[in-house]
């Protein structure tokens, strides 16, 4: 394994695992658990994308079937749970600014760490 996968593989697991912190540390230091209903989609979003096979396709390809164009409509729908969850719950005010804030970075941490596998994972170099 080339130096250049190990620094990309290290800086994603610190990605995952830094909005993974984020996430546990919104519900922890507030005292609210609510938040954590958006851990369970973490699971759930990429279940479309795997199932209809555009998992096997990077994002930046051109090439796509109907099925592929399902499963990241599907994904990217499910995906605005991660968002649509912790801003509802901030205005139903069972959780403050302060944990809606960290909550929306976990978010964006995690989102982020996809792109850049998605698009690590798109070049040949890489596997």
């Amino acid at each position: 394994m080339a130096i250049q996968e190990r620094r990309t593989w290290l800086i994603l697991a610190a990605m995952v695992a830094t909005a993974f912190l984020l996430q546990i540390l919104g519900c922890a230091i507030y005292d609210t658990w609510w938040p954590m209903l958006t851990a369970v989609l973490y699971i759930f979003i990429p279940m479309p994308y795997l199932f209809f096979g555009a998992a096997t396709e990077s994002a930046f390809s051109d090439s796509s079937s109907m099925w592929m164009d399902c499963g990241k409509f599907l994904t990217g729908f499910s995906a605005v749970g991660l968002v649509a969850i912790p801003v509802s719950l901030y205005h139903a005010e069972y959780i403050n600014t302060g944990a809606l804030t960290m909550e929306l970075v976990a978010a964006g941490v995690l989102f982020v760490s996809a792109l850049y596998y998605d698009y690590h994972s798109s070049r040949d170099t890489f596997f």
